[in-house]
């Protein structure tokens, strides 16, 4: 797609997903149909966690002495802290962060709650709004203020070993939402430049975007016991000692909204997974001068028929052109489009249109098995997004033996490069600067002898890099 960044400015605005108007820099408002969007996401985020999580909600603002505790983890974020100094005209005597993000917020309080190893583990979730002063170029849903849409787990644990093992559960957690929102993704274990303050270590999600670049669109960290010793989050074993928990955290943002309109959308607009559609099928009637009350009734069952099968349906019976219809429901990426005129009644048929092939197909209609025929459509065009998008990030994943050969194919085709490094933060950070890229981390170990494509030294790991966000 060309000129992605307009596209995708532009889609945001002509689908009434968002109002970038809003008079602070940074933040914008959900509008309908984008706010139908996120809350269905949301359902499937929230579906996946609900298995063996609880869902809590904190305050928004943190005591500047709680946010100072874990000095790592503040450095990673004192540039970006909103600060409350006042209560109405009244100066604070502390002042009130609003959260960055929710450890330094979260933490006082397991600290109460973590009493014995018969506690452990705890494992909690909340959506939330985090705010950062982003001073780079703001964009809408991937670098913004407000994070309107941020989910976030947090787990505690009474061994190392527990810890990793969620790790591992909460990679998996993410891989099923992001198959049911047809998002491809690498993922890597994020170098130690880049991983998140106060972390043992990192592991990340990225997608590829159309224009070639990558954005981040999940996160999974290691904390090991860096809060817990912070915020004295202890547990009594069964021998009566206490040691320190250890935890992890990982979250979600308004930015898996972005990677699902990216993804998918074309030059026409949107192109939706069913799952997450706020529209799965419009019926548009085919309307002439004779017949049309006829036309409607049939439309207004068969709508009847697919709602109380579950599924999210509307009429158009707008007095205008159906030309204007198509074109309408398709750039607002509506999955399925069914087609019902005179002349479909009379032939028992109806014409359904899958947005993401757009190719018209004549099914026979039978109204007591039109909700199992439908239905069926949708689970295919979810098949085919999925593959389709695998297909396509697949295809730009590029592996290189050189430096040279990197810079080639990232000024050529973009995408994302697959290179042999030795896992030295100075020779990473160097291939970083020579490039103009992020090193996206490592992706897994080698196995056999092999160079690093930019020191020669012996390389330990298969590592990604790309242009990001």
């Amino acid at each position: 797609m060309s000129k992605f960044s307009e596209w995708f400015h532009n889609i945001l605005e002509e689908a009434e997903i968002i109002d970038t108007r809003y008079p602070v820099k940074g933040m914008h408002v959900w509008l309908p149909q984008g706010f139908k969007l996120r809350k269905h996401t949301l359902e499937i985020i929230g579906k996946v966690l609900d298995r063996d999580h609880e869902e809590v909600q904190f305050p928004l603002l943190i005591p500047e002495d709680e946010l100072a505790k874990e000095g790592i983890h503040v450095k990673g974020f004192e540039d970006e802290v909103y600060w409350v100094t006042h209560g109405g005209l009244t100066k604070l005597n502390k002042k009130l962060a609003l959260r960055p993000t929710s450890e330094t917020a979260m933490y006082p309080l397991f600290n109460l709650w973590v009493r014995s190893h018969s506690d452990l583990p705890m494992k909690f979730y909340q959506t939330v709004n985090t705010f950062r002063y982003e001073t780079r170029h703001t964009r809408p849903l991937i670098r913004v203020r407000e994070i309107t849409t941020f989910t976030e787990a947090h787990t505690v644990h009474a061994d190392k070993g527990d810890a990793e093992k969620q790790v591992r559960e909460a990679v998996k957690l993410y891989k099923s939402i992001f198959d049911s929102l047809a998002v491809p993704y690498v993922i890597t274990t994020r170098p130690d430049w880049d991983k998140f303050p106060g972390a043992d270590y990192t592991v990340a999600f990225d997608t590829l975007l159309p224009d070639g670049k990558t954005l981040q669109i999940g996160t999974v960290h290691n904390l090991g016991q860096t809060f817990a010793r912070t915020f004295e989050i202890t547990y009594e074993t069964e021998s009566g000692d206490h040691q320190y928990a250890y935890q992890t955290c990982y979250g979600l943002s308004d930015r898996v909204i972005a990677s699902v309109i990216g993804v998918h959308g074309d030059e026409t607009g949107l192109c939706l997974p069913p799952a997450v559609a706020p529209i799965q099928v419009v019926i548009v009637p085919v309307i002439f001068k004779e017949g049309k009350e006829e036309v409607l009734e049939f439309c207004r069952k068969t709508q009847e028929t697919l709602q109380d099968g579950g599924l999210r349906v509307h009429l158009d019976d707008r007095d205008i052109r159906a030309g204007k219809k198509y074109y309408e429901w398709e750039m607002r990426g509506v999955p399925i489009r069914i087609e019902i005129g005179p002349r479909d009644i009379e032939n028992g048929t109806f014409v359904v249109v899958p947005r993401n092939t757009k190719k018209k197909e004549f099914l026979d209609y039978d109204l007591e098995k039109i909700m199992a025929t439908v239905q069926e459509k949708l689970d295919d065009i979810s098949k085919e997004m999925l593959e389709k998008s695998w297909q396509t990030m697949k295809e730009n994943i590029n592996t290189v033996e050189g430096v040279d050969e990197a810079m080639a194919k990232l000024n050529k085709d973009k995408g994302i490069i697959s290179f042999s490094w030795c896992g030295d933060t100075s020779c990473g950070k160097d291939l970083e600067e020579k490039l103009r890229v992020d090193l996206l981390g490592v992706q897994e170990d080698l196995e056999e002898e092999a160079e690093c494509v930019n020191c020669s030294a012996p390389a330990k790991h298969i590592a990604l890099l790309a242009r990001t966000y």
